[in-house]
């Protein structure tokens, strides 16, 4: 017991670590950083393929800006500033495709299943899409299989 005790807490300090908020922020950073692999890995593990969700986006984006935040206040270190400093692009961007992706499919009137835009009949229960409404800019299926943009 003695010995967990002294792993635990070390010259007075958990785990020896001098804790400080910035060093909460660093920590917490890492924690929310790596837990994108666990995200990534059930939605792959549930789906039986490779997935990478939304949710895996939005983690790297909050793990990076704490890092860089401790980076920046704490540290002061420029390699490990220049490390976070231009990691949210891919992430933002991978956010902004994955909700245009969501908002240009068609849902079908007859079951709520959601279609790709281009889709002519509902992959869930075959009902026919023409007509349908698909978002801003993209047109509506007609008849003759043409996009109409009018």
């Amino acid at each position: 017991m003695h010995s967990i005790q002294h792993l635990l807490f070390h010259d007075g300090n958990f785990l020896g670590i001098e804790w400080g908020i910035w060093k909460v922020v660093g920590w917490l950073g890492n924690l929310v950083f790596f837990s994108r692999v666990f995200v990534q890995w059930y939605y792959t593990e549930r789906l039986k393929r490779v997935v990478v969700p939304v949710s895996f986006w939005w983690l790297s984006l909050a793990g990076s800006g704490l890092l860089l935040s401790y980076a920046l206040c704490y540290r002061k270190d420029s390699v490990f500033i220049f490390a976070y400093a231009f990691t949210w692009i891919p992430y933002i961007r991978n956010i902004i495709i994955q909700r245009r992706h969501e908002d240009a499919h068609l849902d079908c009137a007859k079951c709520g299943a959601a279609s790709p835009p281009t889709a002519h009949f509902c992959s869930a229960c075959g009902t026919s899409l023409t007509g349908a409404v698909p978002p801003a800019g993209m047109g509506v299926l007609t008849e003759g299989n043409k996009v109409n943009k009018g």
